[in-house]
């Protein structure tokens, strides 16, 4: 290839490239190539031009392309740069394209290693737990579901408006699941002209209630277990009796379009259902006296563990503050179905939750509750307690996980059945850098795979260090 002769070819960064791409240090090149190893290093460091006699050697010693090694950086190269350069989060320093086709055609290395990173960020922006630990703003661009969960995150997951007024609701209903089998239907009978029957299931088929507007009749499905039959009879209740403060909830937040405004009002219709069931200071004073005990709350309130759980997440009345607890339901796949965090708590956003936990042996029993004491790789240490519940008309049951930071476990009776060694989880696999972990399925996002022929680790998808 014939080279002009008043052109000087400061090319270091590519002959970096080759050397390492070709597994070889300094002075085995330069030996290769019948250099010194100082002169090979000047000419790496742009200190010294490649003479046309040395691309001559390079390309009969290692079979290249001069044109090609010669050549500008390639046009995928630049491409790649500039709309990485484009992205939200740096466009507005305006990078010029003559400083891309610099990095990209005398700095490969750096041009490659700021893609990896990009294509990390990417998969970070997916899981918005780690964003959120980042310390990232929510992405006003969300889905409605993350907008309604961060919104309950924000807010404690707590409506003390809504609260006040299912409470006085409920005490004209009398106390008790039993009181409240009998009296709800009459409230929607006499004040409401709702009538309620159970319906077999060949009637609503897959429903397990419906509403018909016309004959103004609540149907509930056979199919129901007691407590969910009382929530559903409690949620038409909230519906008809509880739609003032319920309405100015809704605009207080604000949602951001249709979509979350329907998905913020059936979730505060649930609250409202679920403080009528179990009104706030009843339910507080129960929970306390019994040490947050849920198969206790659970007879006396008539509810299952899940709406158990739910509620012991809502108690942040002033003056009246339960123990703040996070909330998860997972399927036996691992899917998360339903979230409430709270600060530093390792629990994942969407799949893919840490294997260490082992939440699944809850599995194994379907009366029994598991408790666990869980260390985050960042050395904070939560208590647990999950069960396996079944789901009415679903093949498998679901896992619902509910807990708090350590230091609340004095108030919590059934902590002691948690063994003293926490077990070290992390939030998930794709975003855990703990290095002493055999569960791993995925290798971190965040950091490169470090696997070597000659050697075979213990743990699945080793990686580097920084």
């Amino acid at each position: 290839m014939a080279m002009p002769v008043d052109r000087k070819l400061y090319l270091g960064p590519r002959l970096r490239v080759l050397r390492r791409e070709l597994g070889l240090n300094q002075t085995q090149m330069a030996d290769e190539l019948g250099v010194s190893p100082s002169y090979l290093n000047h000419l790496e460091r742009n200190q010294r031009p490649l003479t046309a006699q040395m691309l001559l050697r390079l390309a009969h010693t290692y079979d290249i392309d001069l044109r090609e090694f010669v050549g500008g950086a390639p046009d995928a190269s630049v491409g790649d740069l500039q709309e990485i350069f484009a992205d939200r989060l740096v466009r507005d320093i305006g990078i010029p394209r003559h400083e891309v086709l610099e990095v990209a055609e005398n700095y490969p290395g750096v041009a490659d290693a700021i893609g990896r990173l990009y294509r990390a960020l990417g998969d970070l922006r997916r899981m918005p737990d780690r964003v959120e630990q980042l310390g990232a703003e929510p992405s006003a661009s969300a889905a409605p579901l993350d907008w309604l969960r961060g919104l309950l995150e924000h807010r404690h997951n707590h409506f003390a408006e809504i609260d006040e007024a299912a409470e006085a609701l409920a005490a004209d209903l009398g106390t008790g699941p039993e009181a409240l089998l009998q009296a709800i239907p009459a409230q929607l009978q006499n004040s409401h002209g709702i009538t309620t029957r159970v319906m077999p299931q060949a009637v609503l088929g897959d429903a397990l209630r419906h509403y018909d507007f016309h004959r103004r009749r609540l149907m509930l499905s056979e199919r129901l277990p007691l407590s969910s039959r009382l929530f559903a009879l409690a949620y038409q209740l909230a519906l008809e009796a509880l739609g003032a403060p319920i309405e100015a909830a809704v605009r207080s937040c604000a949602p951001p379009d249709d979509e979350a405004q329907s998905l913020l009002k059936v979730a505060l219709t649930n609250y409202a259902a679920a403080a009528l069931v179990m009104p706030y200071a009843r339910f507080f004073a129960a929970a306390e006296e019994s040490g947050y005990d849920p198969v206790l709350l659970e007879d006396r309130f008539g509810a299952s563990f899940e709406q158990i759980a739910h509620r012991l997440t809502t108690l942040d009345r002033q003056g009246a503050r339960g123990v703040p607890f996070f909330f998860l339901k997972l399927d036996v796949a691992g899917n998360v179905s339903k979230r409430f965090a709270i600060d530093g708590v390792p629990i994942p956003r969407f799949g893919g939750g840490c294997p260490r936990w082992g939440l699944y042996r809850a599995l194994s029993s379907l009366d029994d509750p598991l408790v666990d004491r869980i260390e985050h790789i960042d050395g904070a240490r939560f208590v647990t307690i999950a069960k396996a519940v079944r789901r009415v008309g679903a093949r498998t049951p679901a896992i619902v996980v509910f807990g708090c930071h350590e230091k609340h476990a004095p108030r919590l009776a059934w902590q002691a059945r948690a063994s003293s060694e926490p077990i070290p989880v992390g939030v998930s696999c794709n975003v855990c850098i703990r290095q002493d972990c055999h569960e791993r399925s995925l290798p971190p996002v965040t950091r490169a795979i470090d696997l070597r022929s000659y050697q075979r680790s213990a743990t699945p998808y080793p990686f580097r260090v920084i």
